[in-house]
C-alpha cells in the first residue's frame, strides 16, 4: 500500500467517514507493505504533536511528528540525502513534515539531525517526495521490501 502526499486531516477524516480507518489499519498491522510519504507519513504515526482537534491517525509508526515542521508552501527545499542501502539520494521537501521522535523505528535517512526516512517492520516513511525526484531507487527498494515479505 502507497499512502501519499495530500492533506493529512482530509485523508483520516474521509477514511473515517468511509469505514475505511480501521479496515485499512489492521490490514497493515498484519503485515501489508505500506510506504507513506509526506502526509502519508502524518498518517502513519503514533504521535502528531500539533494535530488538529480529533484527529486520528492509523498510530501505527512509532514517531511523533509536527506536520509542515519545514515550513510552508514557500519553504520548500530539495537536498542530497544519504539513504541507508542506497547511497545519495535526491529528496524534494514539500510542506514537509518534521520528525521529533522517531521512537523505536530504523532511521533510514536524516537531514539537519532529524530522520526524513525511516522503516518499522513492514512500514517505510518518508518525510519528502521521492516521486518526484526522477530516482526510482526508493520505490524499487520498497517493491523488494514488498516482494521479500511475501516468501
Amino acid at each position: 500500500m502507497v499512502i501519499p502526499g495530500g492533506e493529512s486531516t482530509t485523508m483520516t477524516m474521509l477514511m473515517e467517514r468511509m469505514g475505511m480507518l480501521e479496515r485499512v489499519k489492521a490490514a497493515i498491522g498484519a503485515g501489508l507493505p505500506t510506504l507513506g510519504t509526506c502526509a502519508g507519513m502524518i498518517v502513519l504515526s503514533e504521535r502528531i504533536t500539533d494535530g488538529m482537534a480529533g484527529q486520528n491517525g492509523l498510530r501505527l509508526l512509532d514517531i511523533a511528528i509536527r506536520r509542515n515542521g519545514y515550513g510552508r508552501q514557500i519553504d520548500s527545499f530539495e537536498a542530497d540525502l544519504d539513504v541507508k542501502g542506497l547511497g545519495r539520494f535526491p529528496g524534494v521537501f514539500i510542506r514537509a513534515p518534521l520528525v521529533e521522535d522517531a521512537g523505536k523505528t530504523e532511521v533510514l535517512a536524516e537531514h539537519d539531525g532529524h530522520p526524513v526516512a525511516v522503516r518499522q517492520g513492514n512500514i517505510v516513511a518518508l518525510c519528502f517526495h521521492p516521486e518526484l525526484s526522477g530516482d526510482l531507487r526508493l520505490h524499487e527498494q520498497f517493491l523488494a521490501l514488498a516482494r521479500d515479505s511475501k516468501s
